[in-house]
């Protein structure tokens, strides 16, 4: 199981999204560009004291992370999908795309999804933190291998 963030723009969430990777013990994927600088210094800092923990990697633009990327599903969390995340069964080699948090996935990624879901929410709500819906899909995905596989 991956998670990857698309482009993301604020480096405080690269840091809880570093952690919570680091805790849950998945791989984290940051694809570029992102909206502030990234690099080494930039990277050790937002990760605080997990990034020795943490599986990252870096890609500089989309393209390149389609090129070298892990093998599996590509699942697109999105407001605008219409299956719930709970409501799916996602399998170990899953790579969950997380959207920028300023304008989500562009149409044409979430085009080459393999699946597209969304977090059910409160009527009036538009979306939850970036890392917040990570965590909850996250751990679902999570849940479900275990099952599986014990």
């Amino acid at each position: 199981m991956r998670l990857a963030l698309f482009e993301p723009d604020i480096p405080q969430n690269v840091g809880a999204a570093i952690r919570l990777a680091a805790c849950l013990g998945v791989a984290l994927d940051i694809v570029g560009p992102c909206g502030f600088p990234l690099g080494d210094r930039d990277l050790r800092r937002v990760a605080m004291d997990y990034g020795a923990l943490a599986d990252v990697t870096r890609h500089v633009s989309w393209a390149s992370f389609t090129a070298t990327r892990a093998e599996g599903r590509l699942v697109v969390l999105s407001t605008g999908a219409e299956t719930a995340y709970t409501e799916f069964r996602f399998a170990a080699s899953d790579i969950l795309l997380m959207g920028r948090e300023s304008a989500g996935l562009p149409a044409p990624v979430q085009a080459g999804a393999d699946a597209r879901l969304t977090i059910p929410m409160a009527p009036g709500a538009r979306s939850l933190n970036v890392v917040v819906a990570a965590a909850m899909v996250l751990g679902e995905a999570l849940r479900q291998d275990r099952a599986r596989n014990g």
